[in-house]
C-alpha cells in the first residue's frame, strides 16, 4: 500500500513538473522571444509597445498550448517512466 502511494506521488510530481511548469515555461519563453524579435524586424513600433504586444501574445497562447502539452507529457510518461512501475489496469 505504501509503495502504491509513493508511486502515485512520484508520478504526479513528475507529471505536474513537466506539464505545468517546465514545458509551458520554456514554450512561452521561446514564443515571446521569437515574437519580440519578429516585431523588432517587421515593425517600427517603440520598444514598450513591442514588449506589451509580446506579453499579450504569450498570455493568449496559454489556452492553445495546454492540451497539446498535457497529451505529450502523458505519451512521454506512458512510454518511459510508467513502464517501470506499470499503471492500474495494464496487463
Amino acid at each position: 500500500q505504501a509503495t502504491r502511494v509513493a508511486v502515485a506521488v512520484v508520478d504526479t510530481f513528475v507529471w505536474q513538473s513537466l506539464a505545468s511548469v517546465a514545458i509551458p515555461g520554456i514554450t512561452i519563453n521561446r514564443l515571446c522571444a521569437a515574437s519580440l524579435a519578429l516585431l523588432g524586424t517587421l515593425t517600427r513600433w517603440p520598444l514598450p509597445l513591442r514588449r506589451w504586444t509580446t506579453t499579450a501574445l504569450g498570455l493568449a497562447a496559454i489556452p492553445l498550448i495546454i492540451t497539446p502539452i498535457d497529451r505529450t507529457v502523458d505519451f512521454l510518461m506512458d512510454s518511459s517512466l510508467r513502464k517501470l512501475y506499470g499503471t492500474p489496469g495494464q496487463p
